[in-house]
């Protein structure tokens, strides 16, 4: 975690502190009342419980995600786990959310342009271990040594090791560069077949279709989209804009928005491998059209020029 993560992690960390932990029965009381409808109720229980997602996302940490965003993916496992929550089948809500925080967790890292891509296994096991290492520093008081990590999972030291180094080389990805640290060596990283938004969107030639397109995407997804390049028929929104309403940071709006975009010309790609000839025909047609979409942007005020963008970007 870096140095300017720190304050705001340790002013959330004071706020979220000052909410109570829930008793058992106060926790089965409030369940019941959530699966009626009851909003106050479901809002409770995730102010009580936003303790165990940051402790579930430190084992995350130094993957390609701040702390912050991780925390940020993992309330929204927290959320859909107290909606589902059901007390009368037994359990408690931190062994079934735990579930649903790290599911969060694990797809927000995987869709993430910056991380290194590891099987699910993987990525469990170093978080593993790191929980294994901030326990043995506690009870022998110092950081411990490979071999007594091995002996503590019960694995080869060779297998500690291995870990190890794949969870520096996730790190390094993620490390300020440049003289301002404004950058990333993952941000310099850039991916020649990435496609702007533009390039994506104005092949459909009518709002239906894009419709069309947003509904195969994550409605969080899809919305954000909706209000980065105002397909709402109102004002495109900065990255910081959209992430004041989701509560999330502008770089992980961005990565947000660059999976959902590269999602979208994965989808067109197989529809175009169905395409018959006379589909074709009817494309070519449907090229001129594309046009309209293409003033529709201009009048947004959304240039897709270089310049435009980046003009909008600096926003």
């Amino acid at each position: 975690m870096s140095t300017e993560e720190r304050s705001p992690i340790r002013y959330y960390l004071d706020q979220i502190g000052k909410t109570p932990l829930l008793t058992l029965e106060e926790e089965t009381a409030l369940a019941r009342r959530v699966l009626k409808g009851d909003e106050a109720a479901r809002q409770k229980m995730i102010q009580s419980n936003l303790r165990l997602v940051v402790r579930i996302a430190k084992d995350y940490d130094n993957f390609g995600l701040s702390l912050m965003d991780l925390i940020s993916e993992g309330n929204f496992g927290l959320i859909k786990a107290v909606e589902r929550f059901d007390p009368d089948k037994g359990g408690k809500l931190s062994t079934y959310a735990s579930w649903w925080i790290k599911q969060a967790i694990k797809r927000a890292l995987a869709s993430n342009g910056k991380t290194i891509r590891l099987p699910v296994h993987m990525v469990d096991r170093i978080a593993q271990m790191r929980r294994v290492t901030a326990r043995l520093t506690v009870e022998i008081g110092r950081e411990p040594h490979n071999d007594e990590i091995a002996m503590a999972m019960e694995i080869p030291l060779a297998k500690v090791v291995h870990m190890k180094s794949i969870a520096n080389r996730a790190a390094s990805l993620d490390q300020p560069v440049g003289e301002e640290g404004d950058a990333t060596l993952g941000d310099l990283v850039k991916d020649e077949s990435e496609r702007t938004p533009f390039e994506t969107l104005r092949g459909k030639s009518d709002n239906a279709e894009i419709a069309e397109m947003l509904a195969a995407l994550e409605p969080r997804e899809a919305e954000i989209l909706t209000h980065r390049f105002g397909l709402n028929g109102e004002s495109p929104l900065t990255l910081e804009e959209v992430g004041e309403r989701f509560k999330l940071t502008r770089e992980r709006v961005r990565q947000l928005q660059q999976s959902a975009l590269m999602q979208l010309r994965r989808i067109m790609t197989e529809r175009q491998k169905l395409l018959t000839p006379e589909d074709v025909k009817k494309n070519k047609l449907a090229e001129a059209r594309s046009e309209v979409l293409s003033e529709f942007f201009r009048s947004k005020g959304m240039s897709d020029s270089p310049k435009g963008r980046a003009g909008r970007e600096g926003l």
